[in-house]
């Protein structure tokens, strides 16, 4: 039995503006039912490519497929089998509950037959019951955001973009959502979710890592934690951060160090090299305490992997 083919697929997708290339050579492929992370800082090409993949943004060079269709020759077909949720709030605020569940309703082509249903399930599933006539202005940030997802699947699309749903929103209620996305995924839903909070990453099946609009890397989690670093990580308490920093750039054995908080991270090709640190670092004039092994988190991975992208652009 052959393989079922990808619900997202792109090939080299690129999106230039002027001499502005915000999209680069993008290969990317999502399985049906798999949550896939867009991990990236701001102003990586995370939501070009999604405005892109949802038919609204021509590419300029590449291809892409999305539910079968695709974006470039068939974008109104692919907006019929998608749902998209822009990192901006997008319901109307001057409307209750109900009310905006209907007009999306009727903007996704919602069989009247099948209104009332489908409402009462994004109405269960945004906690939202006995909230129908509430104005959504008066809601807090993370009922409004899942509002908009239940707006955003009335139609029961198979291919679902979110685009920093949780940007804003308090930890507690960035969770609940994260769970609505798992309920939608085994249902088959395939989901590509974009987010500059690292920690959310974890919540994915698997992660593409984007910057300056190029992939740096992709795969699972635990994948990218174990496999990006080559070498031993330690944690580093120490003052001024800036003197550390310059020291330790320069020293024998030490990868890479970055700040991390009001600490330092360093990346060290040998963890026997850790013991040399202090006295290093005392020569400098700088205050620390005795170096902590720690286990790599998906922050480090993805500054050590864009660290390499970046390298060759440097150098030439």
């Amino acid at each position: 039995m052959s393989a079922a083919p990808p619900s997202v697929l792109t090939e080299g997708l690129t999106k230039i503006f002027g001499r502005f290339t915000a999209v680069d050579h993008i290969d990317l492929s999502i399985a049906t039912g798999e949550v896939m992370g867009f991990i990236g800082p701001n102003g990586a090409g995370k939501s070009t490519t999604i405005r892109m993949l949802c038919g609204l943004l021509r590419p300029s060079a590449g291809r892409a497929v999305v539910a079968g269709f695709d974006v470039a020759r068939k974008p109104e077909a692919v907006r019929a089998h998608i749902g998209y949720m822009s990192q901006k709030f997008s319901l109307y605020g001057d409307l209750t509950v109900r009310e905006n569940l209907r007009f999306f309703g009727g903007l996704y082509s919602v069989r009247q037959s099948e209104m009332a249903e489908r409402m009462r399930f994004a109405i269960t599933m945004a906690g939202l019951e006995g909230r129908e006539n509430a104005l959504v202005n008066t809601l807090a940030g993370g009922w409004k955001q899942r509002l908009a997802l239940g707006c955003a699947i009335l139609h029961r699309p198979p291919v679902l973009f979110l685009d920093e749903p949780t940007s804003g929103v308090e930890p507690e209620a960035r969770r609940r959502f994260w769970d609505l996305i798992h309920d939608l995924a085994a249902g088959g839903v395939t989901i590509l979710v974009s987010t500059h909070y690292m920690d959310e990453a974890e919540y994915c099946n698997r992660v593409a890592l984007i910057d300056r609009g190029r992939l740096a890397a992709i795969g699972t989690p635990s994948e990218l934690r174990g496999h990006a670093l080559g070498g031993a990580l330690f944690e580093l308490a120490c003052s001024p951060l800036g003197a550390a920093l310059a020291a330790l750039h320069r020293a024998p054995g030490v990868i890479e160090a970055n700040v991390f908080g009001d600490r330092l991270h360093v990346l060290l090709a040998d963890a026997s090299a850790a013991a040399s640190l202090h006295t290093l670092l005392a020569a400098a004039n700088v205050r620390a305490e005795a170096p902590r092994p720690i286990a790599p988190s998906l922050e480090d991975a993805f500054v050590r992997l864009v660290t390499r992208t970046r390298r060759p652009e440097a150098a030439s």
